[in-house]
């Protein structure tokens, strides 16, 4: 799958672009088992909030099958390549829940701030992909993005190890408001199978979930090969260590895992 110049000038501008149902329902649904699967585990690798529902899933893509075949999916994959100009590895993969009710906030931040100084990552050669595994709307904690802040390089930030019960490098909040004063603050929504593409310097955040719906969001972290991480300070399972270039699946990757499961 390849990104039209429209979409690549779109990308170039704003930061990021938004592929409304890229996936069909069914493909999300078999999603949505798969990390509820997940999320019902006991492993180190699935993070919870600090009321005890879960706040995030690492490398799941090592475990389950599903998310296995959507780390090598070629709608996913092909756009970084082309976007990257080469061959990509899973730098991080992420599947993150907003519980209806007991979604914490995600405070506003940069994903190569984190990167480059927890991973030494040397560039910002890397690209994020969220993909819907729910329907995403103004009320069940979408992302918000301020367009162009990509542009501005990495933005000075804190170290925040208080505000949920995930560490992390966050901008504070005259910084966030000198960058919307100058792009504004958006907030892509769309059906289950949609899939956002953003650049890992665009700044970025998102609300808490106090409504009764569910919003799960599966995050591929996809790095140049080239550009991988020099540091190991963290986790495997948080930071891969593994730099092989992705080789994409066939299309039908997810619809025969369905087909499978519906005739087994």
């Amino acid at each position: 799958m390849k990104l039209t110049e429209q979409q690549l000038q779109e990308f170039d501008e704003a930061g990021y672009i938004f592929l409304e149902g890229l996936f069909s329902k069914e493909e999300a649904e078999l999603l949505k088992g798969e990390a509820n699967t997940v999320y019902a585990s006991d492993r180190k690798e699935v993070w919870r909030e600090n009321s005890g529902v879960a706040r995030t899933a690492f490398a799941a893509h090592q475990y389950n099958e599903g998310f296995k075949r959507l780390g090598a999916h070629p709608r996913l994959i092909e756009p970084v390549q082309q976007l990257l100009d080469g061959p990509v590895y899973m730098h991080q993969f992420k599947v993150n829940a907003k519980a209806a009710f007991d979604g914490d906030v995600w405070q506003w931040h940069q994903d190569y701030g984190t990167w480059k100084r927890d991973d030494e990552m040397p560039e910002p050669r890397a690209m994020n992909i969220a993909f819907f595994i729910d329907d995403v709307t103004a009320a069940n904690g979408p992302l918000l993005f301020i367009p162009g802040s990509h542009k501005d390089g990495v933005v000075k930030a804190g170290h925040d190890l208080q505000t949920t019960s995930y560490p992390l490098w966050t901008l504070d909040r005259a910084t966030v408001s000198e960058l919307a004063e100058r792009g504004g603050c958006v907030a892509p929504t769309g059906p289950a199978g949609s899939v956002l593409i953003f650049s890992s310097l665009l700044v970025h955040a998102s609300p808490a979930n106090i409504s009764p719906f569910d919003r799960t969001i599966v995050y591929l972290s996809l790095c140049h090969v080239d550009n991988h991480i020099r540091a190991f300070n963290r986790e495997e399972w948080i930071a891969h260590r593994d730099f092989t270039p992705i080789q994409p699946l066939e299309d039908s990757c997810l619809s025969d895992m369905i087909e499978s499961k519906a005739s087994a």
